[in-house]
């Protein structure tokens, strides 16, 4: 069989061409389409997806990381809870973070910096947080986080509230996952989940006054 168009480049029966560009793009097509609407690339996309249409290859399922447990506060306890950042992630936050279209910046040392902007503020429901700036200083790509979205949706259980935690964007061919996606299970599982049950959390501390305490107390012994 001749390849003649781009339809039979796909679906060349017996082709190892063929094959190998059919296994790649079942193997990524999520980044491959994730990568197209980033560049506003929407014929092309169109274009893909006819493709796959012809050939039933099913997209992979979504890869962001994505966390929940069940509660027995109500939704708005869950909600005030999200929104008191600085009561389970950290300490150190400069700028209101309850309320929509507010932005504000985290820093924990100089291993983390990032802005986020509230995109979505819907009572005992939903929160999204756009990630408008990002610095790592552990990974090649110091930006990764940038442009992708933390999602914090709220739904009543049964008798129990459930807290679903979706970071959109951060998946497991980005560098920083495995950090990130650990340290991220250590603040909803435990610090954010804490603060709803007993009221605290345990958020990053205050640097600048641990230092300012560690500068008196070695002044103590001069």
């Amino acid at each position: 069989m001749s390849i003649s168009t781009p339809y039979d480049v796909y679906m060349a029966p017996g082709k190892s061409r063929s094959c190998t560009i059919l296994l790649m793009v079942r193997k990524n097509i999520h980044h491959i389409f994730t990568y197209l609407s980033h560049c506003n690339m929407k014929p092309l996309i169109i274009y893909l997806t006819t493709i796959i249409t012809l050939l039933n290859v099913k997209p992979m399922p979504k890869q962001d990381y994505t966390i929940s447990f069940l509660v027995n506060q109500s939704p708005e306890q869950v909600f005030n809870a999200v929104n008191n950042v600085r009561g389970w992630w950290s300490e150190q936050i400069d700028g209101p973070t309850d309320k929509l279209n507010a932005e504000f910046n985290y820093h924990y040392k100089e291993v983390h910096r990032c802005k986020m902007k509230i995109t979505e503020f819907v009572p005992g429901k939903k929160v999204v947080w756009l990630v408008v700036d990002n610095h790592f200083d552990f990974t090649k790509d110091k930006t990764e986080w940038k442009g992708t979205q933390i999602v914090f949706e709220i739904a009543k259980k049964g008798d129990k509230t459930q807290l679903t935690f979706t970071h959109i964007g951060l998946v497991p061919a980005y560098e920083c996952y495995n950090i990130c996606s650990d340290a991220w299970g250590n603040y909803i599982n435990g610090s954010l989940k804490a603060l709803i049950e007993t009221g605290k959390g345990k958020p990053n501390p205050y640097i600048p006054a641990i230092n300012s305490a560690e500068t008196l107390k070695g002044g103590q012994h001069d």
